[in-house]
C-alpha cells in the first residue's frame, strides 16, 4: 500500500469513528432532552449542546480541510440539528 493509500485510509478511519462517536452523543443529547427540561436542567442541556455544536464543527472544519466532502456534509448535517434543537427549546 502506498503511503497515499495509507493516509487515505487512516483519514477515511479517523472520520469515520468521529461520526460514531457523534451520532451517538447527538442520540444521547436527543433522547435525554425532555428529562432534563423536566427536571429543570435546561442550563446542562444548552451546555451539551454547545459541546456537541463545538465538536461537530471542529470536525467539520477538518473535514473540509482534508477534502473529505461527504464527512463535511454529514458533520453540518448534525451542527444543523443540533441548532434546531435549540432553537426548539423553551427560553
Amino acid at each position: 500500500m502506498s503511503d497515499e493509500e495509507e493516509n487515505a485510509r487512516v483519514t477515511f478511519e479517523y472520520f469515520s469513528n468521529e461520526y460514531a462517536q457523534a451520532l451517538q452523543a447527538y442520540a444521547a443529547i436527543e433522547n435525554q432532552a425532555s428529562t432534563l427540561l423536566l427536571m429543570g436542567h435546561s442550563d446542562n442541556l444548552l451546555q451539551f449542546l454547545d459541546q456537541f455544536e463545538a465538536m461537530a464543527t471542529r470536525v467539520r472544519d477538518s473535514a473540509i480541510e482534508k477534502g473529505e466532502k461527504n464527512f463535511a456534509e454529514w458533520f453540518g448535517e448534525l451542527v444543523e440539528k443540533a441548532e434546531k434543537l435549540r432553537t426548539a427549546l423553551p427560553k
